[in-house]
C-alpha cells in the first residue's frame, strides 16, 4: 500500500500578526511535519480580501488556501484571532480536516474585552510607540531581540480595514450554533500568564463546545504570543498531536 500523504500543520496567526510568528515552530518540526502559515488577508504581506473581512470571509481563504494546496491530511493551529477562524473552518467539516489546535484562542462567542480597551485599540493603530506598548503587555517571557522587532513590525504592517474590521465586527461574532459537534480531536494550549485572556476564559467560553475530554494544557508563564515565547513547548505538544491524529 503507498504511503498516506504527510501530515500538514495549518497555522493561522494573532490579530496585528503575521505567519511568519510561526517560522520558529515549522524549523523545529521539521522534517517529519509540514507547515503552512499564510497572511490572513489584510495583515502582513496579503492584500486586502475580494469579499470582506467576517470570519467567515477568513474561512473562505483558509479552505480555498487548503484546495490551492491539495492538503489531504491536515491539522489546523489557530492563534488567537486565529483560533476562532480555525473554529469556522472546522465547523464545515472539510475533508482531509484530522484535528484542532488552539492557542490562546479568541471564543468562538464574543471575545471579553472592555469598550475601554477596545477602543484603545483602535486608537493605536499605526502608532509605533503603541506598537512598542503593545508588545511589552501581551509577552510575559524574554524573546530575542530579532522576534520583538518582528512583533512590532506586523502590527504596523497590518491594514485600518482589517485591524478596525477585527475590533468592531469579528471579535463580537458569535459562531457557537455553527459549531455542532465537532467530530475531531481537539487540544488547547493556554499561557498561563496571558494578560489579554486568562485559561479560565478558555475553560468556560472555548471548552464546552469542544469534544468532550479535550485537554487544554498550560504553559506556565508564558504570555499571550506562545509562538515567540514558548516554541518549543508549542510544537512538543504539536508533535505529539500529530502523532495521535495520523
Amino acid at each position: 500500500m503507498p504511503a498516506p500523504a504527510p501530515l500538514t500543520f495549518v497555522c493561522l496567526h494573532y490579530w496585528a500578526g503575521s505567519g511568519r510568528e510561526w517560522q520558529a515552530i515549522a524549523d523545529l518540526l521539521a522534517p517529519e511535519y509540514q507547515v503552512l502559515a499564510p497572511d490572513l488577508s489584510g495583515f502582513g504581506a496579503a492584500p486586502p480580501p475580494t469579499a470582506d473581512y467576517s470570519v467567515a470571509a477568513y474561512a473562505d481563504q483558509i479552505i480555498g488556501l487548503v484546495q490551492e494546496h491539495k492538503l489531504t491530511r491536515y491539522v489546523l493551529v489557530g492563534h488567537s484571532m486565529g483560533g476562532k477562524i480555525a473554529l469556522a473552518v472546522a465547523a464545515r467539516r472539510p475533508a482531509g480536516l484530522l484535528g484542532l489546535v488552539l492557542l490562546n484562542p479568541s471564543p468562538p462567542s464574543p471575545e471579553p474585552m472592555t469598550d475601554a480597551d477596545r477602543h484603545a485599540s483602535l486608537r493605536a493603530w499605526g502608532k509605533p510607540a503603541e506598537a512598542e506598548k503593545t508588545f511589552r503587555r501581551i509577552l510575559t517571557r524574554p524573546v530575542p531581540a530579532a522576534a520583538h522587532a518582528q512583533v512590532v513590525a506586523d502590527n504596523l504592517r497590518a491594514t485600518k480595514a482589517a485591524w478596525e474590521a477585527w475590533m468592531l465586527h469579528g471579535s463580537r461574532e458569535d459562531i457557537t450554533a455553527r459549531l455542532g459537534s465537532l467530530p475531531i480531536p481537539c487540544l488547547i494550549i493556554a499561557g498561563g500568564s496571558d494578560p489579554i485572556m486568562s485559561p479560565s476564559v478558555h475553560g468556560l467560553e472555548t471548552l464546552p463546545h469542544l469534544p468532550e475530554g479535550t485537554p487544554l494544557e498550560i504553559i506556565p508563564g508564558a504570555g499571550h504570543l506562545l509562538p515567540y515565547e514558548a516554541p518549543t513547548e508549542v510544537a512538543e505538544l504539536l508533535r505529539a498531536f500529530g502523532e495521535m491524529v495520523r
